[in-house]
């Protein structure tokens, strides 16, 4: 980049894109650990991320030790964050990182930010109708939950009044919510699979507001041509049922939003196609590094704001004494097709318990039972009989990577395992 445009350069300590519950989270950290410079780029009109569409409870026990609403929820993190010295820039997007330098874009022009430390905390993003292989024409009201409910709680848009909702994810129940309390009544909410990909309790919530919850069933074709007025469905037998709505929701199938990790050269993982990180959450850049749910769909607000805060301690010692060199590690497997993605990827050896992350997360890819498996050079250094369903959070203590040396090669695996 340079400054062959006259453009403005401004020096930071660390540099932070994303204003949402884990970049404030990191932000207000470091801070408190008395890192001087702390700038969060933000390409929203405000800071907060998601939270500031969800008008509803419940946020921030964990960090307030209270319940609030999601909006209410954001405004306290940038307060905090605020209060503590964080330097916020809303409506900047950085186009390209190169280095510790960062290509920024805002009203008022082009603008160069240069850091001794990146974190990125992009988030996720809805995998779009055009991704989803749905056939039909482009009417108007076909929208994600994210896009709903900026249009609720931000610009006060009621875009249909009797939609359908297409997965089970929490952010699927989310949607329910948004809709009851802006007078919408869902018609139906529909999902693939023999069950809610959500906690079991929450599949009473359709029924309390009576809606149908029609399981083993498959959106096949949106009907409208200016706007939705049915969709056609598809159950697991094979027949075809049309159901007259006047809008669809298309709920979950998150995806980090990576984009930028890519244009800049990071490495990027197949599996959970957001960045390969240590236990630090270090990326192949060892200057840049990630938090939040921009490291796999998708996690709690409140999870990603303690990944966040976690983040800011170890980016602090990075600045302060240095992390352990990032050129010894070695990275984890995956050996089955069972087993959806892992984070972190790589462990810097030797590893200690003390230092960044203590547990592996894995997601599974489909209903499981049977014995999850690590193994090192061939032999077994831990185990555990698992039962769960698609998507949940199972942990594996890195407590049994302790013993590891030299250029050992850890898989994954899953045995014996029962599908249901």
């Amino acid at each position: 980049m340079g400054n062959s445009m006259q453009i403005p350069i401004v020096h930071c300590d660390v540099a932070i894109i994303g204003g949402g519950p884990a970049g404030l989270a990191a932000a207000t950290q470091l801070k408190k650990q008395g890192i001087k410079s702390v700038i969060v780029i933000e390409r929203e009109q405000d800071a907060g991320g998601i939270p500031r569409h969800c008008g509803h409870f419940p946020f921030g026990m964990r960090e307030f030790y209270r319940v609030l609403t999601g909006p209410s929820y954001a405004r306290k993190l940038v307060q905090r964050a605020i209060k503590f010295g964080v330097d916020i820039r809303v409506k900047h997007t950085v186009v390209k990182i190169e280095e510790t330098h960062l290509q920024v874009t805002s009203p008022e022009g082009m603008s160069e930010i240069i850091a001794q430390r990146i974190i990125i905390a992009t988030g996720v993003r809805e995998k779009p109708r055009s991704a989803r292989a749905v056939s039909g024409e482009r009417p108007l009201a076909v929208t994600s939950v994210g896009a709903l409910q900026s249009m609720i709680y931000l610009k006060n848009n009621i875009p249909f009044v009797k939609p359908v909702i297409i997965g089970s994810e929490l952010v699927s129940f989310s949607s329910i919510w948004t809709c009851v309390v802006s007078g919408i009544r869902p018609v139906a909410m529909l999902e693939e699979t023999k069950r809610i990909l959500a906690r079991k309790p929450l599949n009473w919530m359709p029924r309390i507001f009576r809606i149908p919850l029609h399981y083993n069933t498959e959106l096949v074709e949106i009907i409208g041509k200016d706007r939705v007025t049915g969709v056609r469905v598809k159950n697991k037998s094979g027949q075809i049922q049309e159901i007259i709505c006047d809008g669809v929701v298309l709920s979950g199938q998150f995806l980090p939003e990576s984009s930028l990790m890519r244009i800049s050269g990071i490495d990027v993982d197949t599996h959970s196609g957001g960045p390969i990180i240590d236990q630090f959450g270090r990326c192949s850049n060892p200057k840049v590094f990630a938090t939040g749910n921009l490291l796999r769909p998708v996690e709690t607000a409140g999870w990603c704001w303690r990944e966040g805060t976690n983040l800011g301690d170890w980016v602090a010692k990075d600045l302060k004494i240095g992390l352990p060199p990032a050129s010894k590690g070695i990275c984890i497997s995956i050996k089955t097709p069972l087993i959806k993605l892992v984070v972190p990827q790589v462990i810097q050896l030797p590893y200690k318990s003390k230092d960044g992350m203590n547990q592996l997360q894995i997601r599974f890819s489909q209903p499981c039972k049977g014995q999850l498996v690590v193994r090192c050079d061939g032999e077994v250094i831990w185990q555990k009989n698992i039962s769960s369903r698609a998507e949940r959070r199972i942990l594996i203590p890195l407590k049994a990577f302790e013993n590891i040396t030299g250029h050992s090669q850890v898989a994954l695996d899953f045995q014996s395992f029962n599908s249901d």
